[in-house]
C-alpha cells in the first residue's frame, strides 16, 4: 500500500513540476496537451480547400443573410419612401416603426396597401398570430383553451387607436405585462421579416374594419347588397 502512496505522490509532483500552478509565471514555453483548441488549422480566405467538394475555402453566404447593398422589394417593386429606396440597415420608419431621428411612432403603415400585401398579411397572421389572438383577432385563440389568458383583442379601442408604428414595435420587440417582468408576448423580430410584419399589420387593420365598420364606411353604390341590422 505504501508503494501506491509513493507512486501517487511522485506522479503529483511530476505533474506540478511540468505544468506548474494556475496563475504562476514561467519563462519556459507552456505545455499544450490539446493545441488544436488554440491554433486551429482553419482555411484562409480565397485559398483552396480539400474539405469542400468545390475546392474553395470561401463559402457562399447563407440564405437570408442581410445584404447592405440590396434595398427592400415589395411585390417585385423597389420600396421607396419620399422617392428614396429603403435599405435594411437604415434608420428608417420601415425598419423601426418610428419617425426618423425621433422616438415617436409613425401613424400609418409605410408600405403601399395592395391586395397582395393583405393576402400575405393574412397568411402570416394565421401562422404567427392566430394561435393566441384568434382568427378574428378577438383574443380567443386556441391557446386560451389551455390556460393562457390576457391575449389582446385587436378590436379594443386602445388597439384600434394605436399607431401602426407602435404595433410594429410590439411585434418586433415583444410585450411584457406579467408581474415578474417576463414577456407575455415574445419578440418576433428575428422570425418575421420586416415586410411581413407590415403585411400582418395591414391585415390587422382590415380585421378591425370588418368588425367595427359602420354603413357610412361602405360606398353608397354598394350598400344595397348589404344586410344591415336595425
Amino acid at each position: 500500500m505504501r508503494y501506491f502512496y509513493l507512486i501517487f505522490l511522485l506522479t503529483g509532483l511530476t505533474i506540478v513540476g511540468m505544468a506548474g500552478f494556475r496563475g504562476s509565471h514561467s519563462r519556459q514555453p507552456q505545455i499544450e496537451f490539446f493545441n488544436d483548441m488554440v491554433r486551429r488549422n482553419k482555411p484562409r480566405p480565397q485559398t483552396p480547400s480539400d474539405f469542400f467538394a468545390d475546392g474553395r475555402s470561401s463559402r457562399v453566404r447563407p440564405v437570408g443573410t442581410v445584404e447592405r447593398s440590396k434595398p427592400y422589394e415589395v411585390n417585385g417593386q423597389l420600396l421607396k419612401i419620399n422617392g428614396q429606396t429603403v435599405y435594411p440597415y437604415e434608420d428608417s420608419p420601415v425598419n423601426t416603426g418610428r419617425i426618423t431621428g425621433t422616438t415617436n411612432f409613425i401613424a400609418v403603415n409605410p408600405l403601399p396597401i395592395t391586395r397582395q400585401l393583405l393576402d400575405r398579411g393574412e397568411e402570416r397572421f394565421q401562422i404567427y398570430c392566430a394561435p393566441c389572438h384568434g382568427p378574428a383577432g378577438d383574443g380567443k385563440g386556441i391557446t386560451s383553451k389551455y390556460g393562457m389568458v390576457g391575449m389582446a383583442d385587436f378590436h379594443d379601442k386602445r388597439l384600434v387607436e394605436m399607431k401602426d408604428g407602435q404595433i410594429f414595435d410590439t411585434v418586433t420587440s415583444g410585450f411584457h405585462l406579467l408581474p415578474n417582468g417576463a414577456y407575455n408576448m415574445p419578440a418576433y423580430g428575428a422570425i418575421i421579416p420586416v415586410e411581413d410584419r407590415w403585411a400582418i399589420i395591414s391585415f390587422v387593420r382590415a380585421l378591425q374594419r370588418s368588425q367595427l365598420a359602420v354603413i357610412e364606411d361602405v360606398p353608397e353604390q354598394n350598400r344595397s347588397v348589404l344586410a344591415v341590422k336595425k
